[in-house]
C-alpha cells in the first residue's frame, strides 16, 4: 500500500508561481512512477507531468516550458514548480503513483490562479 500526501496548493494571481509537493512512503519509492495530474471543475483528469521509465520527464502540451516535474529519491518526495500560471491551471492536483503494477493517488490539493 502507497501512501500520498500532496501540499502547496492555494491561491495565486496570473503570472505567480507555486511548488506542489508529494510525499510518499510504503513502497521503494526509486522504483516508483511518479506523476501529477489535475482535475478542473466539470472536467476530466488529466496528467500534467511524468516520469517515464528511463527517468525523463514528460509535460502535458498545456504546461510545457512553464512546469517542472522533480523528485528526491532520498526524502520518498515529489515536486511540481509551476510559473507563470494561468487562470486555466485553476484545478485540483493530485500526486499519483504507480508501484508494482498498481495505480495510487493522494487527497489533492487545490490550486486556484485568480486576481
Amino acid at each position: 500500500q502507497v501512501q500520498l500526501v500532496e501540499s502547496g496548493g492555494g491561491l495565486v494571481q496570473p503570472g505567480g508561481s507555486l511548488r506542489l509537493s508529494c510525499a510518499a512512503s510504503g513502497s521503494s519509492f526509486s522504483a516508483t512512477f511518479m506523476s501529477w495530474y489535475r482535475q478542473g471543475a466539470g472536467k476530466e483528469r488529466e496528467a500534467v507531468a511524468s516520469f517515464n521509465i528511463g527517468g525523463r520527464a514528460n509535460y502535458a502540451d498545456s504546461v510545457k516550458d512553464r512546469f517542472t516535474i522533480s523528485r528526491d529519491n532520498a526524502k520518498n518526495m515529489v515536486y511540481l514548480q509551476m510559473n507563470n500560471l494561468k487562470p486555466e491551471d485553476t484545478a485540483v492536483y493530485y500526486c499519483s503513483a504507480v508501484y508494482m503494477n498498481r495505480r495510487y493517488w493522494g487527497q489533492g490539493t487545490q490550486v486556484t490562479v485568480s486576481s
